[in-house]
């Protein structure tokens, strides 16, 4: 299913960051996870609060973090600046009229001044993870809401589908009941269309073989495992839990019977309804694979 949620939030030292997650179809639960430097410890901590959310689906999930800026402040390095200072007052002496060198000169040197680094606080790194915990939280729930909504909409496309299914199954059902005397109408045309007047089969015989071919034609199985199919269908679309992988499986089966049905048929009627039921089968399948 898809969806889409977006969390912003405040670090204590004034920097912001974003939450961006995605969603679209999947036949399982694949988390795409973008973090930044330092906060790469996180994975573990992230996918198992997404697996507590989601069974299925692709779901991107990106955090940027938009640092305040602040130039880092230059400190002199005592020792290289004490070796670059007898370096350059040696090489002042040695030329006569040299200029005397000036400070701004020396703090130019390459590794005289260098960017004071700041160890990371353990307490204030530690809050941090908890503020993008907390709203990685919140973004779940957002996008858990949005996929609720599609799934609302997406119950009522599948309920029209079912009914649909059921009222071609109910349709077939009448019509194959009139297999039999189909079968017989079309044996005795064939034998009247070979033997003409001379036909010499009993009457016993010809019921007989009318009754074998009726019952390789016999689509009431199909008929009554249809049923039973969108009854299935419908109690799982009651259920308050993942049903996704269920209806699948049992679009897989409706498309089953579908087949045989129109293997089976001896009528141009019940021929054009399985062909409209494999049709509302695979619409069916289709939006299956959008169930969580």
């Amino acid at each position: 299913m898809t969806g889409f949620s977006r969390v912003d939030g405040v670090f204590a030292d004034g920097s912001r960051f974003t939450w961006e997650l995605r969603s679209v179809n999947g036949r399982g639960l694949d988390l795409r996870l973008k973090l930044p430097p330092g906060l790469e410890s996180l994975d573990a901590a992230l996918r198992d609060r997404a697996g507590q959310q989601f069974f299925r689906g692709n779901i991107g999930a990106g955090l940027t973090v938009k640092r305040e800026d602040r130039r880092p402040r230059l400190v002199p390095d005592p020792e290289a600046l004490e070796q670059a200072l007898r370096l350059v007052l040696d090489l002042s002496a040695r030329i006569p009229g040299a200029s005397p060198p000036t400070a701004a000169s020396i703090l130019a040197l390459p590794g005289v001044l260098q960017a004071e680094v700041q160890e990371a606080d353990p307490v204030e790194e530690a809050a941090r993870r908890d503020v993008v915990l907390l709203a990685f939280d919140e973004a779940l729930a957002e996008l858990l809401a949005a996929r609720r909504s599609e799934g609302t909409k997406l119950e009522q496309i599948l309920r029209t589908l079912l009914d649909e299914i059921g009222t071609l199954t109910e349709r077939a059902a009448s019509e194959a009941a009139r297999q039999p005397e189909l079968v017989r109408a079309r044996m005795e045309a064939t034998l009247n269309g070979l033997l003409g007047d001379q036909r010499r089969i009993p009457e016993d015989r010809l019921a007989a073989e009318v009754a074998l071919l009726a019952g390789r034609a016999d689509v009431r199985e199909e008929i009554d495992r249809l049923r039973a199919h969108v009854s299935a269908a419908l109690t799982l679309l009651d259920e308050a839990k993942p049903i996704g992988r269920r209806l699948e499986f049992l679009a897989q089966e409706f498309g089953r019977e579908a087949n045989t049905l129109g293997a089976k048929s001896s009528s141009l009627e019940l021929t054009h309804l399985s062909l409209e039921l494999k049709g509302a089968v695979e619409r069916l399948r289709e939006q299956s694979a959008n169930v969580e």
